[in-house]
């Protein structure tokens, strides 16, 4: 049923074990561990791409996480519209809020590969003859993957078998694999609570706050999937003990280094952020540079010259008088009119004030 995630898996692990057993010898434990922490390197390899997504996309969060707070706030009696502006307000950003999942669910189909595979070494055929293959490893494969012992321990024994799980003929409480997988299981248990911790802390309490599905995910990782560990860790096979703490080690490491290498990218940005700003910004008392051009205003010409026409004060004789520096300084003076006899320029209006001395000059004679 689900051959199209056991055969990959499978093929993979041959590959690696062919690699090791080259090297240590076919029948070597060593080899058959190296070959699933390999195997579980491999597989992380592909999926370094989502995981920068997600750690982007988780950071993207937090930048508008106060934006969320707000549509939560002003929607709070009206859940469905809350959902839909808050769906509308991450597709506006570009976050998908199950892309910080992808890569956990990417892990999910090559855990039970693993599982399936490392199992189904150990479970005969039905009619009882020997095991010939499984899947890519052929009966040579089979028996030495049966015959490997770490520490007096076949890698493939569990503290306890299910039979309805794997058909094992000695189902039940296998107490002499305690002594090599708990502490594989503490490991694992507590790797995986400090990898969830280290990716907790780089999220604010806002975006959590934010993000009710982060902040359950969150949650889980932190504490039930370590427990899990614990707890489920019996019925695990060495091998996939193996699996799952070469896993978080390897997820722990990866975490730090993409931190680090966005936190520098980040610093890098401002950084040129600022330098651009303080070259644009002119220094106190700084003069201009030779051949440098003052900056120009942004407003129309015409404005400028409707508020230079106004520039002027008035005079003590009812005329208009211009300011220095003003436009209209050296705008044309109105002309006295040059045509004309000189002695109609002398001649006096009627009614006016030499014709009035006359009348009167006359009049005592």
């Amino acid at each position: 049923m689900l051959n199209f995630i056991y055969y990959p898996v499978s093929f993979i692990l041959w590959c690696w074990h062919k690699v090791f057993g080259f090297v240590l010898g076919e029948n070597n434990a060593i080899a058959w561990i190296l070959a699933i922490m390999f195997l579980t390197f491999t597989i992380r390899g592909i999926m370094f791409k989502p995981f920068v997504k997600q750690v982007r996309s988780m950071k993207k969060m937090q930048e508008f996480a106060p934006e969320l707070k707000k549509v939560q706030k002003k929607y709070a009696n009206d859940k469905q519209r809350q959902a839909q502006e808050m769906q509308k307000l991450q597709r506006e950003h570009g976050v998908n809020p199950l892309g910080s999942c992808l890569p956990m669910i990417l892990q999910i189909p090559a855990f039970i590969g693993l599982n399936w595979v490392l199992r189904a070494f150990s479970i005969p055929p039905k009619d009882g003859s020997p095991k010939v293959n499984n899947y890519f490893f052929d009966q040579q494969g089979v028996e030495s993957y049966l015959n490997a012992k770490l520490f007096g321990v076949h890698i493939g024994d569990a503290i306890h078998h299910t039979a309805t799980l794997g058909g094992f003929a000695d189902g039940g409480w296998n107490w002499n694999v305690a002594p090599v997988a708990i502490p594989l299981m503490i490991l694992a248990s507590i790797l995986t609570h400090l990898t969830a911790r280290h990716s907790a802390a780089r999220q604010s309490a806002t975006a959590t706050d934010a993000n009710p599905q982060a902040a359950i995910m969150q949650k889980l990782t932190m504490y039930i999937f370590p427990l899990g560990v614990l707890v489920f860790g019996a019925f695990f096979p060495i091998g996939l003990l193996v699996y799952w703490l070469s896993n978080n080690s390897w997820t722990l490491m990866q975490q730090r280094l993409v931190y680090t290498r966005i936190d520098k990218e980040e610093a890098a940005k401002k950084a040129e952020a600022k330098e651009k700003r303080d070259a644009l910004a002119p220094k106190p008392g700084a003069k201009p540079k030779p051949g440098q051009k003052p900056v120009q205003s942004s407003k129309p010409a015409a404005e400028i010259e409707s508020a230079a026409g106004d520039d002027t004060t008035p005079a003590g004789n009812g005329k208009r008088s211009t300011k220095a520096g003003s436009p209209h300084r050296f705008a044309q003076q109105p002309q006295r009119p040059q045509n004309g006899s000189a002695q109609q320029r002398k001649k006096p209006a009627s009614g006016g004030k030499n014709s009035g001395q006359k009348g009167s000059g006359q009049k005592r004679r």
